[in-house]
């Protein structure tokens, strides 16, 4: 099972690089972290005992940890953490290693600047993503489908075109109403009888 851990501390070697025969980027470097405790006869925080830690980093983080760090600096490392056990002759012991999945600055005793390096992809953002809803309205005619939904139905279809040989009829041309007096077309001439007391005008 492997622990993953988080470790503050000083790089206490120069970072040493390396690439093998594949082309695969290593720095590795030895770091030194110690415990701080507050110290009451002193009335001062001082430092406890001291850990201390192989670090390897690998491919594109051991090319950036190279050109960026160097002994002394104060860092922070998150990674995957290894306990193994050696010998070496009549002497043996036990190494504690870090495979770095991250390394940076500790900025709580400085200040730094960011530099993005080339062939890496940034993380898509606000500006660069796209609206799940489409594009915005950019002042074309809306679409039927748009008229449809905010009418809530759809538009009445025109009357066909009356036939231009069909003369039209006096019923067609009533109103609809009842009981209002109807209309004689235009074309009809009205007629006087001679019973009538008066003229029609």
């Amino acid at each position: 099972m492997t622990d993953n851990i988080t470790l503050v501390g000083v790089v206490a070697t120069p970072p040493k690089s390396m690439q093998t025969a594949s082309g695969l980027s290593i720095v590795s470097f030895r770091l030194a972290s110690s415990q701080r405790r507050y110290d009451r006869t002193r009335n001062a925080w001082v430092d406890a005992d001291t850990n201390w830690y192989s670090v390897t980093a690998f491919r594109q983080l051991a090319d950036n940890a190279s050109a960026s760090l160097a002994k002394g600096d104060r860092v922070i490392v998150a990674g995957r953490l290894r306990v193994r056990s050696w010998e070496n002759g009549e002497k043996s012991g036990t190494a504690v290693e870090v495979d770095a999945d991250a390394l940076g600055p500790d900025l709580l005793f400085g200040t730094t600047s960011f530099t993005r390096v080339a062939g890496r992809t940034p993380e898509p953002d606000a500006a660069g993503a796209q609206d799940p809803q489409g594009p915005a309205d950019t002042g074309s005619s809306p679409s039927p489908t748009a008229e449809t939904s905010a009418a809530g139905a759809l538009p009445a279809e025109p009357a066909p075109a009356a036939d231009p040989g069909t003369v039209p009829s006096v019923a067609a041309a009533a109103p609809a109403a009842v009981g209002k007096p109807v209309a004689a077309p235009a074309s009809v001439a009205p007629q006087w009888h001679p019973a009538s007391d008066e003229a029609p005008f």
